[in-house]
């Protein structure tokens, strides 16, 4: 009877590719894998050749599926091959770690509720590298025993952990000698250098024992451990069974459930934050599948990339990179080219020392978002099997990269397609994200930008407490969602959510819980902000053939309550709810004037005037008014001077008339440009200002002019320094006609620029 201990790295393909050379040479008769046990009957698809990695293993509470763990593999991971292996020939395998049943249960009495990966605690080797540790200072000291590889790595002259495991492991190709030798390196890391483990380590490590004492006791002669490498020592000196069980006693339970989902490589890296990760698994993926010449097809890689983005690639540069790269791992005293030496070969050959190749390079090929495909016999809940279903009929394939999908939903096809994306994005799942059409009709055409993530099956697994399919469950959510709203704009913004995901089950009682909301809201502003949603429905529904009566009459209440109430409401307006308000009131605007029913507008255009005649209105809201009454021919140009010329007189106080000024002028400098009167009245009022008004209204003044686009603010410029004031002219001898004299200056001006009317400037300095 032989217990032979594996130590390797989570995800190294030449950890992987020993470990099936030493396999092969010993025939196990049982294998034992770090993982959790309650996936044992998961291990069986490893053999059906549905399943593509990169795949892992969800663990997750039911009750609770936010509490979960992730527990991925490539195809270079080494207890992948384990697995292949054993379901190949037969083996009895199972996973050995501390079952996930006691870990997560910690969670629960501990209050976490936490989803993370299955590794994220564990020491093996890639972890982050600590401080420079020459100094022999405690502090030193202390990184060192924290991280001790990363020492080790230094003292065999490399700068990160990564690179020298990638040398001393990952690049040889020889089997039950490199684990001889890992074993033996981790024991003196272990025995001299590193901490003493914590009381989870331990615990996890005695579990692993009472697992090989269990196959010892079932007469397995041949037992294959495949662990990370940090445990091998602790698994190589058994101790007594007594004090491992010790270790275990009384821990706590929760009830599981495990399935296989997708992962992607993206989530592999270190990157994405997870604790056994590798830096690069695209480029692993090559040393994987062509280890005698992964270079040379990384550098392939490159160059098609590259030529895809309409960048400089030849085959001549593919050779030139591939001697450069040969020449510097010869130079450092390596076997063969490593990814620092490959990097640096891109950089020099293909990228001319620019950063921006560099960039797209280690997206799309260190990187490399590939994204795992697992059978359709996997167990896993009715939601997500509906979810696989009608991607499938759909014909939208599931991805892990960005990628662009653009709809017609006057095809039956299309427009089944962006009911879907809408209600998995109403139960948290945001597969696809809308992004604004330019070019062609809104109405008609939806532009996606898809990317699958792999935590969407834990939000599917939550879901599933709405019903088993999308339709049941998203109308299950908007149900519920509608019941715990307690203002207009979230239930406007949820109907609106509602009818593009197509549930009209959920549409009687949102239009129901809208009308309850609004008979009892005295918010102006929620009034407002509930518009812009409902009118988007009620002007664009029939697209998708929505029955829009019913927020038709919804709409009507909605704006008659809030012709009412608005003019009453922006009376004595304290600044920062102005602000606000104004902002909803634009919308609403925009929102009315959509719906293009006459009678509504007729009542809004006489709540506008109501308040921008009242000298009690906040000026902000008042000013916005005067101008939305001026653009639509509400005011005739003579009314809208009188309002200007009333609000920013001397009788006024300035800052209510830079806030009105502000009102009516923000975002749009046109109305100034092109507006002789209405220039004339603001540079007379600013000219007029005195020292201690001026300095008071410029941050104001600032602000409100600020907001312009740039060539705006320079034709305002130019404006008030060539027209700011009176010019200064010579008449010698008194012969010149000073009118005509000045019909020449616009001219002028406009040749040379403020440079004619440098005197003028100096008098209308405020106006500049």
């Amino acid at each position: 009877m032989s217990v032979h201990l594996f130590g390797i790295r989570h995800h190294g393909p030449g950890c992987a590719r020993s470990l099936a050379q030493a396999l092969q040479a010993l025939q196990p008769d049982c294998i034992l894998i770090e993982g959790p046990p309650e996936a044992d009957e998961l291990i069986a698809f490893a053999a059906d050749p549905a399943i593509k990695p990169p795949v892992a293993l969800l663990v997750y509470v039911p009750a609770t599926p936010q509490r979960a763990v992730f527990y991925p593999f490539a195809e270079f991971s080494p207890e992948w091959q384990a697995m292949r292996y054993a379901t190949a020939n037969g083996v009895p395998v199972r996973f050995c770690d501390l079952p996930q049943t006691h870990r997560l249960a910690e969670e629960e009495v501990a209050g976490a509720a936490t989803a993370g990966t299955g590794e994220d605690e564990d020491k093996d080797e890639g972890a982050q590298a600590p401080p420079d540790t020459g100094t022999g200072t405690d502090t030193d000291t202390d990184a060192l025993h924290q991280d001790p590889l990363h020492w080790l790595a230094q003292a065999a002259g490399f700068s990160d952990t990564d690179t020298w495991w990638e040398h001393l492991v990952e690049q040889r190709t020889d089997s039950l000698d490199l684990f001889a030798a890992i074993a033996e390196m981790m024991t003196t890391v272990r025995t001299d250098i590193a901490a003493p483990p914590d009381l989870r380590e331990q615990q996890r490590e005695a579990w692993m024992r009472n697992a090989i004492r269990l196959a010892e006791k079932q007469g397995h002669q041949r037992i294959a451990v495949v662990c990370g490498a940090y445990h091998v020592p602790a698994l190589a000196s058994m101790p007594s069974a007594k004090s491992d069980n010790d270790l275990l006693k009384g821990l706590p339970k929760v009830k599981l459930a495990a399935t296989w989902t997708p992962w992607s490589y993206g989530r592999l890296a270190f990157r994405s934050g997870y604790g056994a990760g590798v830096s690069a698994p695209g480029w692993y993926h090559h040393m994987w599948n062509h280890p005698a010449q992964a270079s040379l097809y990384w550098l392939t890689d490159v160059a098609i990339l590259l030529r895809k983005h309409d960048l400089d690639a030849s085959s001549a540069s593919i050779i030139e990179a591939v001697r450069l790269a040969d020449t510097l791992a010869a130079m450092r005293e390596r076997p063969r080219p490593g990814l620092s030496e490959l990097q640096e070969a891109v950089r020099a050959v293909f990228c001319y020392d620019s950063d921006a190749p560099l960039r797209l390079i280690h997206d799309a090929l260190l990187i490399n978002d590939r994204l795992g495909e697992v059978p359709e016999g996997v167990p896993t809940l009715p939601l997500s099997q509906d979810v696989q279903t009608q991607q499938k009929r759909l014909r939208l394939p599931v991805k892990a990269d960005h990628s662009q999908l653009e709809l017609d939903l006057r095809q039956p096809a299309h427009l089944e397609k962006s009911v879907l994306l809408h209600r998995l994005a109403l139960l948290g799942v945001e597969w696809g994200r809308a992004e604004r059409v330019t070019g062609k009709s809104g109405t008609f055409h939806e532009w996606w930008r898809l990317a699958w993530e792999p935590e969407f099956a834990i939000r599917l697994i939550e879901a599933n407490v709405w019903g088993g399919t999308v339709e049941a469950a998203a109308t299950g959510k908007a149900v519920s969602q509608a019941n715990e709203a307690t203002t207009l704009p979230e239930l406007t913004a949820l109907i609106e959510q509602v009818l593009l995901a197509d549930l009209p089950q959920a549409v009687d009682l949102l239009m129901r819980r809208i009308q309850e909301v609004g008979a009892l809201t005295p918010d102006v502003g929620f009034m407002l902000a509930a518009l812009p949603p409902l009118a988007g429905v009620l002007r664009y529904g029939s697209v998708r053939g929505t029955d829009t009566s019913a927020i038709g009459q919804v709409v009507d209440g909605l704006v008659t309550r809030a012709c009412i109430a608005l003019p009453f409401g922006v009376l004595g307006m304290a600044d920062e709810p102005a602000a606000v308000l104004v902002k909803q009131l634009i919308a609403a605007d925009r929102a009315i004037r959509l719906i293009q029913d006459q009678a509504l507008l007729d009542a809004w255009f006489d709540a506008l005037d109501q308040v921008a005649g009242n000298e009690l209105s906040h000026p902000l809201i008042s000013g916005r008014c005067a101008r939305i009454l001026s653009e639509q021919g509400h005011w005739d140009q003579e009314r809208t001077a009188r309002a200007l010329a009333l609000r920013c007189s001397h009788a006024s106080a300035p800052l209510a008339s830079g806030n009105w000024l502000e009102g009516f002028l923000q975002g749009s400098a046109a109305l100034l440009l092109h507006n002789d009167s209405l220039w004339t009245l603001v540079n007379t009022w600013i000219n007029g200002l005195d020292a201690e008004s001026f300095v008071e209204l410029l941050p104001l003044l600032r602000r409100t002019f600020g907001a312009f686009e740039a060539p705006e603010r320079r034709q305002l410029s130019e404006r008030a320094g060539s027209a700011g004031g009176a010019v200064g002219i010579a008449a010698p001898g008194g012969n010149i006609d000073e009118a005509r004299a000045r019909l020449v200056l616009p001219v002028l001006g406009m040749i040379l620029g403020s440079a004619v009317t440098s005197a003028s400037t100096t008098e209308a300095h405020h106006g500049a």
